[in-house]
């Protein structure tokens, strides 16, 4: 199986590739110009979105949030390790919920696995948590999600809300049924007791209390319709501000998704490319139409099977056009969402989330990940395309 290793390192190489490509459909005139500038008129919020919640994100954990979050929960959980997974799915949803999946991976699972080994449990069950509800939990919000921002320009919403009235029975059944089985598979290490370690105090009071009140602030602000670039930027410059006094060293360019921009930037483009050259055609007759069960099962299930072939990003990209209804658009989100449970390229969270592991010396057995990922991927995609057909 491919080795994802240095995996963000070669999205960013493949990212200019498909930006050069892009720039010569242009040139060319493959793509009209015209085209193009609709397009980066669509993403540029979007990835603006991205790029300021990914600094906010980072900047909290630096201060220390993330792990006081973790070290109270474990608290909390007064020894039971079913009850300190129970917690770690709930802090997992939220955080995937209104921070985004790629957050979830590359910040709540060093997190978990370090709580997890201080307490004497199995780092993996933990971890493996993380990685799959940072997929499947993805459908909750808008934010939650780049495809998800995506799909709400598609269908048109200007509030959250019908988002979440949208997405919320497939959403609630993607969270559970990837648990159920997680539980069922390592219900003995769940069983398991252990002694909570005492919290430790954060090395910055200052950072930790800003970087906590700006997520308290903003987290409600991503789900009420603002336009959700300007929350993100202003926490971002407000938390920039105070580390440049408290902690300047933690502003690194690193901080920046800048693979994922440039990567997203090169995608659009060329997969825009491919809809002007009758795209559209080909994948209108793999993806059928109609709003009835079976004609939403093979979308989804067409996203979930494009997801894990070549990444969930283009994978909803170039099935979008063939969706044409809000409960189509469901469907292909549930497909993309929750469905890169199989390969590890399947979404960018997973490669980050591997990358993180390495670093913390967990290993993942990719032979496993993918036989447990053909079990829990297709059921948890029919089964929320299921709830989505019953209830809409």
């Amino acid at each position: 199986m491919r080795d994802p290793q240095n995996g963000v390192m070669r999205l960013a190489i493949l990212g200019a590739i498909l930006l050069v490509l892009g720039f010569l459909a242009i040139a060319t005139g493959m793509l009209p110009p015209a085209e193009a500038a609709a397009v980066g008129d669509r993403v540029w919020p979007i990835l603006l979105f991205a790029v300021a919640i990914t600094v906010v994100a980072e900047l909290a954990a630096e201060a220390g949030v993330f792990a006081a979050v973790a070290e109270r929960t474990a608290r909390a959980a007064r020894g039971r390790a079913w009850l300190l997974w129970i917690f770690v799915v709930l802090i997992a949803v939220v955080s995937t919920a209104f921070l985004s999946l790629d957050t979830t991976a590359v910040l709540l699972t060093p997190v978990v696995v370090l709580v997890a080994r201080a307490n004497g449990l199995p780092p993996l069950p933990f971890a493996l948590t993380t990685v799959w509800l940072a997929n499947t939990a993805s459908l909750i919000l808008p934010v939650s999600n780049l495809t998800n921002l995506l799909a709400l320009h598609a269908l048109g919403f200007a509030d959250p809300a019908r988002f979440v009235a949208l997405m919320a029975v497939p959403a609630i059944i993607a969270i559970v049924v990837p648990c159920v089985i997680l539980f069922l598979i390592y219900r003995r290490s769940f069983a398991a007791r252990f002694e909570p370690k005492p919290a430790t105090a954060p090395a910055d009071p200052v950072l930790f209390w800003f970087s906590s009140a700006i997520l308290i602030v903003l987290l409600p602000l991503l789900v009420t319709g603002l336009p959700v670039w300007i929350p993100a930027s202003a926490a971002a410059v407000l938390l920039a501000a105070v580390f440049s006094f408290r902690r300047r060293s933690a502003l690194r360019f690193g901080l920046l998704p800048w693979q994922l921009v440039i990567f997203a930037c090169g995608l659009f483009l060329v997969v825009e490319a491919g809809h002007s050259l009758g795209l559209t055609v080909v994948l209108a007759q793999v993806a059928g139409s109609g709003n009835d069960l079976g004609p939403l099962l093979r979308l989804s299930l067409s996203g979930m099977l494009g997801a894990n072939v070549v990444d969930n990003l283009p994978a909803y990209l170039a099935l979008e056009p063939v969706a044409g209804s809000p409960v189509r658009l469901a469907a292909l989100l549930i497909g993309v969402n929750a469905g890169p449970l199989i390969t590890p390229w399947a979404s960018l969270a997973t490669l980050l989330w591997h990358s993180r592991l390495q670093t913390l010396g967990v290993e993942v057995r990719w032979s496993r990940y993918l036989l447990l990922g053909l079990v829990a991927a297709p059921l948890t995609v029919v089964l929320a395309t299921i709830g989505l057909a019953l209830t809409h």
